[in-house]
């Protein structure tokens, strides 16, 4: 069985072995013990906070396989990107170049650097073995956080945004990056990268181009990959393409991988979600595969599980699988289907 809960300091062993084996580009997951401990510190502190509006809080999750005993993914949330500094994207724009007498009337695609998604809420830290990318974990990974924001919207913006890995080779060079950042940071894109896991990306965007970049300008090859997405986080932007994220508005000032954004309140499985009092019992044999969570905060589990539920009734759970979201009789889950 897969669970989804909050990081404790024990998993950090394990959250290294993840960290070491994610892509280079997902900077919130530095292979950096000291980093990542504070990272687990901090979330820790934020699911004991009594929050009643979203704040600095950071909060980490991990995917833990209870049958083998190891953890297998994690993912993250941010309560609000920039609290403390401005959160950088590349804009995409038109601009319109017109010369009346000669009757030419252009428009040109443009990259303005701007912190428009300062404040959002920020979904991070995504990681999963790659073995289990096909399959319902990636859902449990990605979507079970979205649960907790459901049953705790005071912790969190009206908007989301996502920063998803982009192209890079397998030698770990971005074309993006070398076309534009390493004209003014002379290191590679890796270096480029575990120095925003160890320090601050803000740090590396204030040295980026504060005018806007004439895309045709930009050599083909940081054209071509404009938008597109590491082969190792396709599954994960996927999912987020069906839960209603918009991915044409903005790119990441590194990679140039898309910047997805959302308004809070329609993401699918917060929208969709349903808070069900619980019933002890044997399902039915037959039914459908939901992602439940209980409605908790420091102790919030989540996972997959296949039930027979039929609208404005309780949700029947076998004791092994309440015990597991650590809900007993009347208590309450929240539930969408997967």
């Amino acid at each position: 069985m897969l669970i989804l809960r909050p990081a404790r300091m024990g998993d950090l062993p394990e959250v290294e072995r993840l960290a070491a084996d994610s892509p280079i580009g997902v900077t919130s997951l530095p292979d950096d013990r000291e980093r990542l401990a504070e990272k687990i510190r901090v979330s820790q502190a934020s699911f004991a906070a009594e929050v009643s509006f979203n704040g600095e809080e950071s909060y980490f999750f991990v995917l833990e396989d209870l049958t083998r005993g190891r953890l297998v993914g994690c993912s993250g949330l941010v309560a609000t990107a920039g609290f403390s500094e401005p959160f950088y994207s590349f804009r995409n724009e038109t601009f319109v170049h017109a010369a009346r007498e000669l009757k030419i009337h252009n428009k040109i695609h443009v990259l303005s650097l701007c912190h428009d998604l300062t404040g959002n809420s920020l979904l991070t830290s995504f990681y999963l073995e790659p073995e289990l990318a096909e399959g319902p974990a990636a859902e449990l990974n990605s979507r079970g956080r979205l649960l907790f924001v459901a049953g705790h919207p005071e912790r969190f913006a009206d908007a989301m945004v996502v920063e998803v890995v982009g192209y890079s080779d397998e030698q770990g060079d971005s074309p993006f990056w070398d076309a534009i950042g390493r004209n003014f940071l002379d290191i590679n894109y890796a270096e480029a990268e575990r120095l925003c896991g160890l320090k601050s990306r803000t740090m590396l965007a204030e040295l980026m181009p504060s005018y806007p970049i004439y895309v045709p300008l930009l050599p083909d090859s940081a054209q071509e990959v404009m938008g597109q997405v590491h082969p190792r986080a396709q599954v994960s932007f996927d999912i987020l393409m069906r839960e209603g994220f918009e991915s044409d508005h903005y790119v990441d000032i590194f990679d140039g991988g898309p910047t997805v954004h959302a308004r809070t309140s329609g993401i699918r499985s917060i929208a969709q979600s349903r808070l069900l009092p619980v019933r002890l019992g044997a399902p039915a044999a037959l039914g459908r595969r939901y992602l439940v969570a209980n409605n908790q905060t420091r102790d919030f589990r989540a996972l997959i599980a296949e039930l027979d539920w039929a609208p404005d009734q309780p949700l029947t759970l076998s004791p092994e699988l309440a015990e597991a979201l650590g809900v007993g009789e009347g208590g309450s889950v929240r539930v969408v289907a997967l």
